[in-house]
């Protein structure tokens, strides 16, 4: 099989789009990385198989059948009956990409390791710890219900002012009586 050529230009969307979240972990797939280092698959699990004290559990872990066939429908994969992967895949954490570049020392692998370690500290950047995500949903919260607040007391301010102004009290009809009986100028005349 050929060697594979790595993308042209290797952009962040490009690398950051084939980064997968595995047991918790930011992965990228032994076929993904083989494709952006420009060598085949096979080549690059050799590296690792010849080097695996590099790669403790926390770098490198192979799929479960399990997980690989949820990855089926995310990725496109061949059928094993049909030449495609006979082993289940390989999944390098952050750490594990780092030692690949001790183990694949091509200019190319350097590079694009390189590109690799800024996508994931980019990732790292982006996305918060689920502490710092509970304090910012609990301040946003608050601001919202202050908000909340503020505009119910002005609806109400453009409700009243809106509303049409209450009638003036009604005249009664009928006649007023005056004191102008005994007590009145005009009866003690």
């Amino acid at each position: 099989m050929p060697p594979k050529k790595p993308p042209a230009e290797l952009t962040p969307v490009i690398i950051e789009s084939r980064i997968r979240v595995l047991r918790c972990y930011r992965v990228m797939l032994d076929e993904d990385l083989a494709e952006l280092y420009g060598v085949p698959t096979k080549v690059l699990n050799q590296a690792v198989d010849r080097n695996r004290e590099r790669f403790p559990t926390d770098f490198a872990f192979q799929l479960t059948p399990h997980e690989f066939t949820d990855l089926k429908s995310q990725i496109v994969t061949s059928s094993s009956g049909y030449g495609g992967r006979r082993k289940l895949p390989w999944a390098f954490t952050e750490q594990g990409v780092a030692m690949l570049s001790g183990v694949l020392r091509s200019p190319t692998a350097v590079r694009v390791n390189i590109e690799i370690m800024r996508a994931f500290v980019r990732l790292r950047q982006l996305l918060t710890t689920p502490g710092e995500l509970v304090a910012l949903v609990q301040k946003l919260s608050e601001t919202v219900q202050v908000h909340d607040d503020r505009i119910k007391v002005i609806l109400d301010v453009l409700r009243q002012m809106a509303a049409a102004p209450p009638p003036p009290p009604a005249r009664r009809i009928g006649f007023v009586q005056t004191d102008h009986g005994k007590n009145s100028p005009e009866a003690k005349r």
